[in-house]
C-alpha cells in the first residue's frame, strides 16, 4: 500500500513539473498596448507600441531575473504556457528587446495582444499577458 501511494505522489510530482511554465513573474507586473486605442481605426502600417509594469526588458536568451521579452500575438488565442511560444505569421517575437514595431495588416478588423515571456520564449508564472485590443483597418 505504502508503495503504491509513493508511486502515486510520483506521479503527481512529475505531471506537475512538467506542466510548470517559465521562470517566474513579479507580483504586479503587467504589459499592456500603448497604441493604437482597443477599438481604433487605422491604416497600414500599424504603428503598435508595448508597454511595461513590474518588470524589465531583456533579449531572448539572456537570463536575468524579473525580465522578459514581448511577443505580439495577431489574430489568434494565447498559446500553452507551459511550452515556449511558437514563432509563425500570427505570432512575432521581439527577441531584441523591442518596446514597439510596425505592422502590415490587410484591411479589416484584427485582434492584438501582448505576451512577455522568459530567456527561453516560455510564458511567465504565472505569465503576464495583456488584454485584447481590436483595430479595423481601413483599404
Amino acid at each position: 500500500m505504502l508503495r503504491l501511494i509513493y508511486t502515486f505522489l510520483a506521479g503527481v510530482l512529475v505531471i506537475g513539473a512538467v506542466v510548470s511554465a517559465g521562470t517566474p513573474s513579479t507580483d504586479g507586473a503587467a504589459v499592456y498596448i500603448i497604441s493604437p486605442a482597443d477599438g481604433t481605426d487605422v491604416s497600414s502600417p500599424v504603428r503598435v507600441v508595448f508597454g511595461l509594469r513590474g518588470m524589465g526588458i531583456a533579449p531572448a536568451g539572456v537570463e536575468r531575473s524579473g525580465t522578459g521579452h514581448h511577443h505580439l500575438l495577431i489574430d489568434r488565442e494565447l498559446p500553452a504556457f507551459d511550452k515556449p511560444i511558437p514563432a509563425d505569421e500570427h505570432t512575432i517575437h521581439f527577441g531584441g528587446g523591442q518596446t514597439e514595431t510596425e505592422l502590415e495588416l490587410a484591411p479589416g478588423e484584427h485582434n492584438l495582444q501582448l505576451l512577455l515571456a522568459d530567456h527561453t520564449h516560455t510564458p511567465h508564472d504565472p505569465p503576464i499577458y495583456s488584454k485584447k485590443i481590436s483595430v479595423t483597418v481601413g483599404e
